[in-house]
């Protein structure tokens, strides 16, 4: 079971910065990515960039927010970070982090052709033009 807790959400104008936090704690050998998802009201939830846990950190986004957003991992502390720069109303979301790489269940969400099995509890991004 993996656990994962967000916070850093908040409201800002559009241009703006936040920087989204993530702590991760249990264990599950088969957790071998994670990353961060959004959902704006009456939408589907969409993902956002991941990462591999390893070394090398391999990263990717969706397309409307390359450049604009960079996800990174302290692996020794097990958090995850999501920095949004030149943020736009369109980001207005609940953004939740996610982990995967294990059995595939009612909960898990597919991206980029991985399966995102563990969820946190979201934090709500606003951003006002």
């Amino acid at each position: 079971q993996v656990f994962l807790v967000e916070s850093g959400g908040g409201s800002v104008q559009a241009g703006g910065s936040l920087r989204l936090s993530c702590a991760r704690s249990g264990s599950d050998r088969s957790t071998t990515y994670w990353g961060w998802f959004r959902q704006a009201p009456g939408k589907e939830r969409e993902g956002v960039a991941s990462i591999d846990i390893a070394s090398d950190g391999t990263a990717s986004y969706a397309d409307s927010v390359k450049g604009r957003f960079t996800i990174a991992q302290d692996n020794a502390k097990n958090t995850l970070s999501l920095r949004m720069d030149s943020l736009r109303p369109e980001d207005t979301a609940t953004y939740y982090c996610a982990a995967g790489g294990g059995p595939v269940s009612p909960k898990s969400k597919r991206w980029l052709g991985r399966y995102f099995n563990y969820w946190g509890q979201g934090t709500q991004v606003t951003v006002s033009s």
